[in-house]
């Protein structure tokens, strides 16, 4: 006997459709939860990244902030020992543990990705609310710390501190300690950080220099003080050693006329008198002392040919990875 209806029956039209509606809308539905998942990791990746940070960039802005006349405060004994607290944390490899210490003095300690580089650096500066031209420092997380750039006079000295920034950004392993304040920024030497002790600048670079790290100095001075030279370079109230020696050949191979301070006389520019090279001569710490004339400074071609050249001293430097004497 045969079968008079088919095995399968045919599924209404009207069945079909509602079918493809339901599935359509199942499709959108999972594109729009995945979208939204997406989304929100991205989100979260996005406040987990690091932010990048043009130095050389933040510094020009930093240093247009600074009066013309005031804005220096000098900071106490005890704010100066909570500052150097809260920096020995970071070079220590705890920026988050810092973060106390320098927030009892209107600081904060964040970290950054360094622009044209995949370093991360742990940005040490003031909260703007508060800030009394103490100075800023940044230090590589990336590599033990072997050595720093020092800029005490920004703006005074144009454009020492855009050397610096380049001089940190081309030689892993640094800390850039950058004044906060105009050289004249108060009565009679109390913002020059070259010449006081009892600055934030001061206690930063005497940590470094307690810690045994290096320090090159960034000036800058009158293309007439030393119409011969390019660059003037010391060892401050020290001694001119092999390190030292080695630096000046560098600087000069790289086409810059040199004047060596125990050559010749370079007058009223050896830095004889530098607070910060005076106790690294007392601790027989490496200490260069550099002076770069106007014309240099004003170009930005020499400035990075000059950075380069001092990034290759930094990279030579004698390694104390900040573990010696403490602070």
């Amino acid at each position: 006997m045969g079968l008079r209806w088919p095995l399968v029956r045919p599924i209404p039209r009207a069945s079909l459709k509602r079918r493809e509606i339901v599935t359509v809308v199942f499709v959108v539905l999972c594109c729009v939860a995945a979208a939204l998942t997406l989304s929100h990791w991205l989100r979260d990746e996005e406040k987990a990244a690091p932010p990048r940070l043009d130095l050389a960039r933040h510094l020009r802005s930093h240093v247009a902030d600074f009066p013309r006349e005031g804005g220096y405060r000098p900071p106490t004994r005890a704010e100066r020992a909570h500052l150097r607290a809260g920096v020995a944390l970071v070079l220590d490899g705890r920026p988050e543990a810092a973060r106390k210490p320098l927030a009892a003095v209107g600081y904060t300690a964040r970290t950054v990705r360094l622009a044209g580089t995949e370093r991360l650096v742990a940005q040490v500066t003031e909260e703007r609310a508060t800030r009394r031209g103490w100075g800023e420092a940044y230090v590589d997380l990336g590599a033990p710390v072997w050595w720093s750039a020092q800029v005490p006079h920004p703006v005074s000295d144009l454009r020492s501190e855009r050397v610096g920034a380049e001089l940190f950004r081309r030689a892993p392993g640094g800390v850039l300690v950058v004044a906060g304040a105009r050289r004249d920024a108060g009565k009679g030497d109390i913002a020059d950080m070259a010449h006081r002790n009892d600055s934030a600048f001061d206690a930063i670079c005497t940590l470094l220099t307690m810690r045994r790290i290096p320090g090159i100095q960034l000036h800058g001075f009158a293309d007439e003080s030393a119409p011969e030279s390019d660059v003037v370079i010391s060892p401050g109230a020290g001694d001119a050693g092999a390190v030292i020696k080695e630096a000046a050949r560098t600087v000069a191979g790289a086409g810059f006329e040199v004047c060596r301070a125990w050559r010749r006389d370079c007058g009223a520019l050896e830095g004889t008198t530098n607070t910060q090279g005076e106790v690294a001569a007392r601790h027989a710490v490496p200490f260069l002392h550099v002076e770069i004339s106007h014309s240099v400074r004003d170009s930005a071609a020499d400035r990075s040919r000059l950075a380069a050249a001092l990034a290759e001293v930094a990279g030579r430097l004698p390694r104390h990875p900040g573990r010696a004497a403490s602070g």
